[in-house]
């Protein structure tokens, strides 16, 4: 075995082409929509039913763009909780999985701390989702280029940026708490409870005005309130680095101390 970061890769071999390929056809089947709904009469009439709220979030407001209509049906939503998923998913599944199925022990026997076994399976973890990252990437510019949606090779790099950032730390969540815990489910379970809780709060902050200074605190408002099909980069990007960053290292000296055993 060269590295537990090569391993954790291996591991995602069958699961990484297949979400990329599904990725892939969504933003592609998508954006061959958009020459039907540039061509749909009262379009603009149609927007305006909806709630002065719910435009904002979702930008709808700019639906009649090629731009606008991706980020509304793909990059403000969908795309966002597929890759959360997976990074959730594939995070609880890495250090915990190990435990679960018996095999962690195999792996700390070896010449291996348990700073660098944690470590290496964070950088598998953000590999995986940064390559999710970029298939959505080229399938957005081969959208935009077929399908005319006129959308700049720097506002699909910000877009797909934004989703995978976002999926990268909520997925550091799930195998920090898989780690520390040694279960799966657990690791799910709390991953999943700490978007959610982070979403209703991005959500809130949108139809109540009481809660709109506490959004910016939340991972979804710093990855998708600029766009996050924009031009340029927003500063509020190196804040879900940073998130990552400070749950991976706080993480460390308590995994460090843990008593690790195989569960059944």
């Amino acid at each position: 075995m060269r590295s537990i970061y090569a391993k954790a890769l291996w591991d995602q071999r069958r699961s990484l082409p297949a979400w990329a390929g599904a990725l892939s056809a969504l933003v592609l089947l998508e954006s061959a929509m958009w020459p039907w709904m540039a061509d749909m009469p009262d379009f603009d009439a149609y927007l305006q039913d909806f709630p002065p709220a719910m435009r904002e979030m979702f930008s709808l407001e700019e639906m009649t763009t090629g731009q606008g209509f991706l980020n509304a049906e793909l990059f403000s939503l969908v795309l966002p909780m597929l890759l959360i998923v997976f990074g959730i998913t594939h995070g609880a599944r890495m250090v915990a999985g190990e435990e679960q199925a018996g095999t962690l022990d195999l792996l700390l026997v070896t010449p291996l701390t348990t700073t660098r076994l944690l470590l290496e399976e964070l950088a598998a973890l953000v590999t995986g989702v940064a390559l999710l990252g970029l298939a959505v990437l080229a399938s957005t510019l081969a959208g935009t280029a077929a399908f005319g949606l006129g959308i700049t090779a720097g506002a699909a790099f910000s877009g797909s940026l934004a989703i995978t950032l976002l999926g990268i730390e909520l997925g550091a969540v799930a195998l920090v708490a898989g780690a520390l815990t040694g279960r799966r489910g657990v690791a799910i379970g709390v991953a999943s409870a700490v978007g959610l809780a982070a979403y209703v709060l991005y959500i809130a902050g949108v139809f109540v005005e009481e809660l709109a200074s506490w959004q910016g605190l939340t991972p979804f408002d710093q990855a998708l309130h600029e766009g996050p099909l924009s031009p340029g980069l927003p500063a509020t990007y190196l804040w879900l680095v940073l998130g990552t960053a400070v749950v991976g290292l706080a993480a460390l000296p308590l995994w460090a101390r843990r008593d690790i055993g195989a569960h059944t």
